[in-house]
């Protein structure tokens, strides 16, 4: 019994060990996304559009532009072109940790902090 149970138990985490999440982070590069945090328990959806080098966010009707950098196929800096605060000076690290067929989950934190926040980006094409 002990050893049918040991076998099922290696069995199980071979299994889970050698599973890779999807990244197929090329095909999220351009187009148009939706993005919806939830912040001060609202929902707040952001439109943004991307390509190789700009990104538009479009959020309560105004529009805002990045530069992004792109590092890798699945990880960019993203600086923001006109801040208007010191906050928005700061570039943000963005890292795409997963994707399915019409979105990517990612990581993002401040450039030179530790703290990391999570979210997932719906592709609307």
């Amino acid at each position: 019994m002990t050893k049918k149970i040991f076998l099922y138990s290696a069995t199980l985490v071979l299994i889970y060990s050698c599973y890779q999440p999807q990244r197929d982070c090329a095909k999220f590069k351009k187009g148009n996304f939706s993005f919806t945090s939830e912040i001060d328990n609202k929902e707040i959806t952001t439109t943004f559009m991307r390509n190789d080098t700009l990104e538009i966010d479009f959020f309560n009707g105004v529009a805002d532009t990045s530069s992004v950098r792109w590092i890798n196929d699945c990880e960019y800096i993203v600086k923001k072109l006109h801040p208007k605060s010191k906050s928005e000076e700061q570039s943000i690290h963005m890292k795409i940790l997963s994707t399915t067929e019409n979105s990517y989950t990612f990581e993002y934190n401040i450039v030179g902090k530790s703290q990391t926040s999570r979210g997932t980006a719906i592709k609307l094409e």
